[in-house]
């Protein structure tokens, strides 16, 4: 889907609860969400970052982790994104970062949501909950 195609805000913001569960799952992979993530305006960016990161809240990320995130995010700890979310208690302000950190931003985001919301999952949630989230179908299509 393309900025063009958006009707409201809701509807991105469907869509990237969407991506970012079906990489947490495993159904689609961090680079495919990059390719979409990449493919949005600056200000669909800001807006995905703010809630991937509301995402890592809820999912209740740990300093720890974040340190697993960002191995798995490919970013180097280093970077800005990575230092953000490593410290105790995680910085956020992700969509305040210069548009050259965006993509640094969502890989190291949606690989902390994934640590997080994986854990949840399997202890908390684990065949008890009714999140329709923790319960996606296969993708049959092309994203």
């Amino acid at each position: 889907m393309t900025d063009a195609s958006r009707v409201d805000g809701r509807s991105l913001q469907r869509e990237t609860e969407r991506i970012v569960n079906e990489i947490a799952q495993g159904l689609r992979t961090l680079d495919d969400g990059v390719a979409w993530f990449t493919g949005l305006s600056l200000a669909h960016r800001q807006e995905v970052l703010r809630d991937v990161a509301g995402y890592a809240m809820q999912a209740h990320i740990t300093a720890a982790g974040g340190r697993a995130g960002v191995t798995q995010s490919g970013v180097k700890p280093t970077a800005n994104p990575s230092v953000m979310i490593c410290m105790d208690p995680p910085r956020y302000g992700f969509a305040r970062l210069p548009a050259d950190e965006h993509v640094t931003a969502f890989r190291v985001l949606v690989s902390v949501f994934t640590v997080a919301d994986t854990r949840r999952r399997q202890t908390y949630c684990n065949g008890t909950c009714g999140h329709t989230w923790h319960n996606l179908p296969a993708l049959t299509k092309e994203p």
